[in-house]
This record gives C-alpha cells, sequence and structure tokens, in this order.
C-alpha cells in the first residue's frame, strides 16, 4: 500500500472511531420525557446523523495536543448540539421540507415547535461547555459566545444577499466565513484549548478550520455547477436555478463584458431551466470562471496549510489534520 494510502486509510478510520462514540453520546444523553413536543424534535434532529465534522475536529486537536481525545468529548458535544440547533433555525428560515432525507422539524410538528426545540437545544450546547473547570471555562465561553454571534451575522448577511444586486466579493468571504467557517475554527480551537495547547497554538488552529471552511464552500460553489451529476448529492446548476450570489456568479458579474452581463441578467428570468442552466455556464465558460474559482480556493486552501504549519507540535501529530483536509478538497460530491 502506498505511504498516502496508508495515511487516508489511518485518518479514515479514526474518523469513524470519533464518530461512533459521538453518536453513542448522543444516544446516551437523557432527555425530560415532557413536555414531549419539546424533547421529542430535540431527539429526532440530533438522531439524523450527518457527518459530525465539528466534534470529530475538537476530538482530533484535543489528541493532538493531550493524547486523549476523550478530554474534549463535552466540547465536542457542544459544537453538534449548536450546529444542529442553527440547522433547525435556518430550515424555517428556508422553508426547507427536507433535512438529511427526512422531514425538517417544522414540517413535522410546526414553526413554533421548531423555533422553541432550536433553543433548547442552544441552552443544551451551554450545558456541555460548562462542564470544563473553572480556569478553562471563561476562555471557552469567549470563544464559544463569538463564534454564535458570528453565525447568525453571516446568516443574516445570507438572507440580506437576496434582495441586493451589489454584493461584493469581499463581502461574500466575509459571509462564507462567518455563517460556516468560524464553526470549524472554533471546533479546533476548543479541542487545542481542552486539550493543553498554548493560546498560540490553539488560535492557529482556529485560522487552519476557519481558511480549510472557506475553501471547502467555495469548493461546494464549484461542485455547484461543475461536478459530476452521477456523483453529486443534489442537482447540478441548483445555485444558478435559485439565482443564488455564489463566487462563481459574483466573480462573472464583476469580469463580464456588457454583452455578458445582459445575458446574464436575461437568464435570471429564464423559466427553462435547463436553458437557464446550460446558458450561465456557457458564460462561466467564456470568462474561465471554474479556473479562477478553483485558484481562490487553492489561495484558502493554502493559507490554511500554512496555519497548520505554525502549530507547534511534531509534524506526525498534525498529519491526520493535513491528510482530513487534503481528503476534503479532492472530494466529487
Amino acid at each position: 500500500m502506498k505511504s498516502e494510502d496508508k495515511k487516508l486509510n489511518e485518518m479514515l478510520s479514526q474518523i469513524e472511531s470519533y464518530r461512533s462514540h459521538i453518536t453513542n453520546e448522543i444516544a446516551a444523553t437523557q432527555f425530560p420525557e415532557a413536555p414531549l413536543n419539546l424533547y421529542e424534535p430535540v431527539k429526532y434532529i440530533l438522531d439524523l446523523g450527518g457527518k459530525r465534522m465539528r466534534p470529530i475536529l475538537s476530538m482530533m486537536a484535543c489528541e493532538m495536543f493531550s493524547g486523549e481525545y476523550q478530554k474534549a468529548l463535552n466540547a465536542a458535544m457542544g459544537v453538534e448540539i449548536f450546529h444542529n440547533f442553527t440547522l433547525i433555525h435556518d430550515d424555517i428560515m428556508d422553508e426547507a421540507p427536507l433535512r438529511r432525507g427526512k422531514e425538517t422539524v417544522h414540517k413535522k410538528w410546526n414553526e413554533r415547535v421548531g423555533l422553541l426545540s432550536g433553543d433548547a437545544l442552544m441552552i443544551e450546547s451551554y450545558k456541555r461547555l460548562s462542564q470544563y473547570t473553572p480556569e478553562l471555562l471563561p476562555r471557552i465561553l469567549k470563544l464559544y459566545n463569538i463564534t454564535a454571534i458570528e453565525v447568525c451575522e453571516g446568516q443574516q448577511m445570507d438572507m440580506d444577499f437576496e434582495s441586493r444586486e451589489d454584493v461584493t466579493i469581499d463581502e461574500y468571504i466575509v459571509m462564507i466565513r462567518k455563517k460556516t467557517a468560524v464553526l470549524l475554527g472554533c471546533s479546533l480551537q476548543l479541542g487545542a484549548l481542552v486539550g493543553g495547547s498554548s493560546d498560540k497554538d490553539a488560535q492557529d488552529l482556529y485560522e487552519f478550520g476557519t481558511n480549510l471552511g472557506i475553501a471547502f464552500q467555495l469548493q461546494d460553489d464549484i461542485l455547484d455547477v461543475f461536478a459530476d451529476q452521477s456523483k453529486f448529492g443534489k442537482q447540478v446548476g441548483g445555485d444558478i436555478i435559485a439565482n443564488k450570489k455564489t463566487y462563481l456568479l459574483l466573480k462573472a458579474l464583476e469580469t463580464a463584458n456588457s454583452s455578458q452581463l445582459s445575458r446574464l441578467k436575461t437568464l435570471f428570468n429564464e423559466t427553462d431551466l435547463n436553458k437557464k442552466v446550460e446558458g450561465v455556464k456557457e458564460i462561466y465558460a467564456e470568462l474561465d470562471i471554474q479556473n479562477k474559482s478553483i485558484e481562490k480556493m487553492e489561495l484558502f486552501y493554502k493559507t490554511a496549510m500554512k496555519n497548520l504549519d505554525d502549530v507547534n507540535v511534531d509534524e506526525s501529530k498534525k498529519m491526520p489534520l493535513r491528510t482530513l483536509a487534503n481528503f476534503l478538497l479532492s472530494r466529487e460530491s
């Protein structure tokens, strides 16, 4: 077996072990029986599964410094529960009918139940984080509170963008940083702090996670347009159909000539969806948008790798995170 394949298999095995611990911890978590319409949706959303990437990152970071990922279990559960809180509220705002192939909470119950059960999850995440020592807790809560409000800011920016015609690329990067990437950075920094890292190393891991998260979202934008439909988990061109202001669209609007701009704006109102997707992709090809987007994604990826380089531990301890980053940015779906 090649060395790189061996590292990948070891990393994937490690991730499955962490995921299993999180799944077991969720299953073992006891919520009150009543009121049923408060706690049943809480258990429902947590049981839907998912990649559990945020808690896994917390455990990986903790093991990097302490060799004991179990120390980060409460931090890992805190970020996973918080993430699920955001999913319930996001689904309400997006009027989404499905989450991970199942009915969303507000569809299975109603919006009022969704709001309140989401609030309960937010409080439960604080309960998990409060398990740490008085010496560590202020640093944990400061980081967590900053992250939580930034996630809210990112969501509001994303909603504001829907009705704005003057969104800039810089604003878009700020939005995806706050809405998506900072929670990855927070997950890593929490794990590092719990594992006994220095403040500098914890901050370097935060920057690694945040820059990797931005690269990951840019990759998602690219895949939405250019992925192989047989490998992609959702409809290719969905962002185009929704006129979503992704990096690709904003870059096209920034670099298009007057004729291309006119065609783009006409396509925004095209009712033949296949014609719309193909028309926008044709303009993207003329403007080399795919390669320009890949260049932007790789810029953030390289910055993330530099952040990881700066962490003051042996390279062997960084390898799982480095391998994971390479794996995530080579995905096709």
